[in-house]
């Protein structure tokens, strides 16, 4: 892998991340963004499935006005996390927390597939006014923890 973060590092993009004035600050800043906008209302969410409005709010309802701000703000958060990761692999790469934050994401994915494919298809079974299924519950603490470990992972890159 060290062949291929070299060759990452050397690109042009990586020097002009690392050699414009403030373009990495300006990265990270939107980045945190993103992190914002896809945990809040992710978080939201996961608390509507574990009973937080139960008699108010619809899950069906929360997915819909919810899910897509999370959606946005991944896809801000994954390509700001790339550029900025493109600046200096090498680097990034050895510090312990990389792999924590890279994993729990993968686990958050996973988490997000399997309630989407297999849960979230009988919704209308419990959609308002009956607890979620603990398929459900478990599947909004496993999103409340990974996400909340890759903010800090996420935050110890700078220090590890």
């Amino acid at each position: 892998m060290n062949g291929v973060f070299s060759w990452l590092e050397d690109s042009w993009f990586a020097e002009a991340i690392r050699g414009t004035a403030y373009l990495y600050p300006m990265l990270e800043s939107v980045h945190i963004t993103g992190i914002a906008l896809l945990i809040g209302p992710a978080a939201a969410f996961d608390l509507r499935l574990l009973g937080l409005g139960r008699q108010a709010l619809r899950v069906t309802t929360a997915a819909k006005h919810l899910l897509p701000l999370s959606h946005l703000g991944f896809m801000i958060a994954a390509s700001t996390g790339v550029m900025m990761f493109l600046s200096s692999p090498s680097l990034i790469a050895d510090r312990g927390s990389a792999l924590w934050k890279l994993s729990l994401i993968v686990l958050a994915g996973v988490n997000i597939l399997i309630f989407h494919r297999r849960t979230y298809r009988f919704v209308a079974n419990w959609d308002m006014g009956r607890s979620a299924p603990i398929a459900a519950r478990v599947a909004a603490v496993v999103s409340l923890t990974s996400w909340s470990g890759v903010t800090v992972a996420g935050r110890l890159l700078a220090y590890t």
